[in-house]
């Protein structure tokens, strides 16, 4: 006998490599091989490769057309890539889809640019509306106006002298005088004892219109024709739709309710829905301690709450500060006084809505119950305090990190909460366009030192602190007209460049990221912020087969063209859901 070296170890290895071979070729053929492409798998070597092979809905393989295409059957469906670019498919780590989907369901709504817009459109609505019924103008942030204010309780007053009207902009809003009284918001109003509204007020106390976080107050009425379950389901189909043509494959709803959960089943019953769909279920949190808690225990108990791969009830969202763009987010130091934000108090810092003691409470119990807990919170001061939270939970009663606590949009950061995160293992989902679309604005009011954390994305990935890309969607179909744009290529490049709309240079060039590491924000670590890394976000054996196919190469073509990228087709489970129109 020789040793396994010898002749007949030699054998026996031969014996068993001519096996394997075999039983790898009794495997049943991949469905399809995409071949001749340029396929960026986004696995940990970030390896571009020639070509994949597929099979049940997952990738099988990948590698050199030729090892791939000695893969395939007479069955297996050829697709000649022609030198395309192919990435996994895209996950928008926020939206709020079934909402947004009716955003324009009665009639479109412009683009709005100025206040002037904002009111000639309050004009036109009065125009064809009854006399005394409410007329509500939702999300034209005033940080994109012209102007860069809101628009005033007199200008409304003329606009519709005969209507209430709310103008809302996030959790805040400017109202005329019939919607104030109609409201009972006068001089003698006064906020209840742990509400957390703000009403402004003039020298003789009386209501300037401006309100913050104190939409329970305002007693608006809807108008018009309400939807069918019909007409919302429609809807909801098309935007996925839509999202599918920017090659987005994955969704987060980042405060989903009964009726949109509800959709969203009836979607994947009919087989109609084209996103992989996690939901963090919207919990008020000024809601009673005991009801926050029993809607939390009823999330757990919800069937969907067991793992799937199109349909995952995962996550509790509360909202625990304003707006950024609306003068709301609660800071570490003070907003400044601000004719943008219409603030005249120096030392206003924001709206905090939630106090420390509950927000532990109902933090502890979500992750307790395998829910990801996540809290809107804009301000730095309102990043410090969720980050507490986490670390408070760590401390006194479990180990964190494997529950992966979360922020949503964490748009003001410091260094000392950056730390803390990478210590407790806190994601975040961040919404690069923002940066775009509003950096200017904010360098204009804070300066740029106090923006040196604003979505510091570099500063995040050498930390080790996880975060994914996203865009709050909530208002209109269409990737580029919706108020918060959905478009995953232009969040890329803004993350690419830093450069702010209407600026004259970029803003903190030190926090920018690779064209890799963009592209990462949109795959792998929005599916490591769902849990889902080992299924999804990267184009490797045994994981889904979501992937797009673009009309150039993201990772080479000119920097300025990366927003510009169109999607050719979009993949889910290896079945298309999105084909380029032709001339499109």
């Amino acid at each position: 006998m020789t040793d396994r070296f010898g002749v007949n170890g030699g054998l026996v290895l031969l014996l068993v490599a001519l096996a394997a071979v075999s039983a790898f070729q009794r495997q049943p053929a991949p469905s399809h091989v995409f071949h001749h492409g340029r396929i960026a798998t986004v696995d940990p070597q970030f390896k571009v490769v020639e070509a994949m092979a597929i099979r049940d809905g997952r990738v099988l393989a990948t590698g050199t057309t030729a090892d791939m295409l000695a893969l395939a059957a007479s069955s297996t469906e050829q697709v000649d890539l022609g030198g395309r670019t192919v990435v996994p498919g895209l996950i928008d780590s926020h939206v709020h889809a079934p909402s947004a989907s009716m955003y324009e369901f009665e009639q479109p709504v412009p683009d709005m640019q100025s206040v002037e817009d904002a009111l000639g459109y309050i004009r036109a609505r009065a125009g064809q509306t009854e006399p005394g019924q409410w007329i509500v103008l939702s999300q034209v942030f005033i940080t994109r106006l012209r102007e860069q204010r809101y628009p005033t309780r007199l200008e409304l007053d003329q606009a519709a002298p005969r209507h209430p009207v709310a103008f809302r902009t996030g959790p805040d809003a400017s109202l005329n005088s019939a919607a104030l009284e109609i409201s009972g918001i006068d001089a003698k109003f006064r906020v209840p004892d742990g509400e957390p509204c703000r009403v402004e007020r003039d020298g003789k106390g009386e209501p300037t219109g401006i309100l913050r976080n104190c939409g329970r107050f305002i007693r608006s009425q809807s108008t018009g024709r309400s939807p069918t379950a019909a007409d919302r389901l429609d809807r909801l189909r098309q935007l996925l739709a839509d999202y599918n043509s920017v090659g987005i494959t994955s969704i987060v709803d980042g405060n989903a309710d009964d009726s949109g959960v509800e959709l969203y089943r009836r979607l994947l019953a009919k087989r109609e829905l084209t996103c992989r769909t996690f939901l963090a279920y919207g919990v008020d949190a000024q809601a009673p301690l005991d009801r926050v808690e029993a809607a939390i225990r009823e999330a757990a108990a919800h069937p969907l709450h067991q793992r799937d791969d199109m349909l995952w009830l995962r996550g509790i969202k509360v909202f625990l500060d304003g707006g950024m763009l609306t003068g709301s987010a609660y800071m570490r130091q003070p907003w400044g006084v601000s004719p943008i934000y219409s603030i005249d108090d120096p030392d206003y810092r924001g709206v905090r809505f939630i106090e420390p003691e509950k927000l532990y409470r109902m933090a502890k119990l979500a992750l307790a119950n395998e829910l990801q807990f996540t809290a809107h919170a804009q301000g730095d001061a309102a990043v410090e305090t969720m980050v507490d939270t986490y670390e408070r939970i760590n401390r006194e009663d479990f180990p964190v990190r494997g529950r992966r606590p979360s922020i949503t949009h964490a748009s003001f950061m410091s260094r000392e909460a950056i730390d803390k995160m990478q210590a407790l293992g806190v994601v975040a989902n961040l919404q690069p366009a923002w940066l775009y679309l509003d950096g200017a604005t904010l360098g204009r009011h804070f300066g740029l030192e106090r923006l040196t954390y604003f979505h510091p994305y570099r500063t995040l990935g050498e930390r080790g602190v996880t975060v994914g890309g996203g865009s709050d969607h909530m208002q209109k179909i269409g990737s580029l007209r919706s108020i918060n744009p959905y478009n995953p290529f232009l969040g890329m490049w803004t993350t690419i460049v830093r450069q702010p709309r209407g600026a004259d240079a970029p803003q903190h060039p030190e926090q920018t990221l690779t064209r890799e590491q963009a592209l990462r924000l949109y795959t792998i670590n929005n599916a490591f912020l769902t849990f889902e890394e080992g299924y999804k976000g990267s184009l490797e054996p045994g994981k889904l087969a979501d992937f797009a196919v673009l009309d150039r190469d993201l990772l080479t073509c000119p920097v300025e063209q990366v927003k510009d990228i169109q999607v050719e087709a979009t993949y889910l489970g290896g079945a298309r859901v999105y084909a380029r129109p032709p001339g499109r």
